[in-house]
């Protein structure tokens, strides 16, 4: 019978308040970054700089971008070391050799710096085209985004960073079950595959990722060789649970609503910022780290919402789940091997809960399974 390990929950409680504490420092570098461009005025002889290069608004963009997003990224390379690499392995979460870790980052790089520039260059392209309404035509474009990444990531993104293979001859079983499951929600998925987590960190996962075609169902391999069939089919009721709620369509929708009203928000403001500190307008790109401060202090605000939101749907996904497949025995071990495995807290701090969850808690979807009825 799986137990709480509290050694384990005295090391997560530790790593949890570290992660707090490096995102704190992580927000507060962020908005002195940008407070020190606008008010230096770094931000308006850079814009002048790159005017002298070309006129071109496109290059304009991604001369600004590059060199601003760059300057960052380098002067933070510390505390990204620090969060991604070192402090993985001194809690003994991660797998990964530094070389690997390095090949990594220069993936998301290569994969972030593009769409990134292209999704500032539609902004600023809005921004000129749109005048007032901007904030709305890209919200609009962020949807389309979303859904596009949806559907592609699956097949285009991630098998750039594991390896993905339908369950061999050894997991036929457990893809039958699982693909019964799926038949069970009314979710048409495009099979069942495992992907090499054990090649980043010790920790197990498991997703039911994409939508429409590209839908399919995906087992870290530290899922499958430390939990049961019944552990595993619990888990994956639980992400099953997600499409019978219509939860990817539903927080589409309450993010593109969140979006809208900060880009509206943020419009209100920069407006101001125009006058205060001399940009010529919307759509000068000088004003781009004033924009940015504005939309992160507006994520930040709106963040226990959005996290309550998100608790609120798991919770109705973990109902499913024990619904479903009346294994709440299972389901508790389950989340009992994943606070050992992950390293999770289980009773964090309700104040803790309310800012940072976007899941409920451990030790009530625990509790929960163990009074199921």
């Amino acid at each position: 019978m799986t137990t709480i390990d509290a050694a384990r929950q005295e090391q997560a409680k530790q790593y949890a308040q570290i992660r707090r504490r490096l995102w704190l420092v992580s927000n507060v570098l962020g908005g002195a970054y940008a407070l020190t461009w606008i008010f230096s005025d770094w931000a308006i002889n850079l814009r002048d700089w790159l005017s002298t290069i070309s006129s071109h608004p496109w290059f304009t963009v991604a001369g600004f971008i590059t060199i601003f997003g760059g300057m960052y990224a380098i002067a933070t390379l510390p505390l990204t070391y620090y969060s991604g690499f070192f402090l993985p392995h001194h809690f003994d979460q991660s797998a990964q050799s530094f070389k690997d870790w390095i090949i990594d980052q220069l993936k998301g790089l290569a994969i972030g710096l593009p769409l990134g520039l292209l999704l500032l260059e539609l902004l600023y392209l809005a921004l000129r085209l749109t005048g007032d309404l901007w904030w709305l035509w890209a919200a609009g474009g962020m949807l389309i985004f979303s859904v596009i990444l949806s559907n592609l990531a699956p097949v285009l993104i991630m098998p750039l960073f594991n390896k993905y293979v339908p369950l061999d001859d050894e997991h036929q079983d457990l893809a039958n079950r699982l693909l019964k499951l799926a038949e069970k929600a009314n979710t048409k998925v495009r099979g069942v595959f495992k992907f090499d987590l054990s090649r980043q960190t010790k920790s197990a996962n498991a997703a039911l990722t994409g939508i429409g075609n590209t839908r399919r169902i995906i087992l870290g391999d530290t899922l499958i060789n430390e939990f049961s069939a019944d552990e595993i089919e619990t888990i994956l009721a639980h992400e099953l649970g997600h499409h019978v709620h219509k939860d990817i369509p539903v927080m589409i929708t309450f993010g593109t609503l969140s979006i809208t009203l900060g880009l509206f928000l943020a419009s209100l403001a920069l407006n101001v910022a125009i006058g205060f500190f001399g940009f010529t307008g919307p759509a000068d790109v000088a004003a781009m780290p004033a924009l940015g401060l504005i939309l992160g202090i507006y994520a930040v605000v709106t963040m226990p919402l959005e996290n309550a939101v998100s608790r609120w749907r798991e919770n109705m996904a973990d109902d499913y789940a024990l619904r479903s497949t009346g294994k709440q025995e299972a389901f508790a071990s389950a989340f009992k091997r994943l606070a050992n495995q992950n390293l999770g807290e289980v009773d964090p701090e309700k104040w803790v809960v309310f800012l940072f969850y976007s899941h409920p808690p451990l030790g009530k979807r625990i509790a929960k399974a163990e009074n199921w009825k």
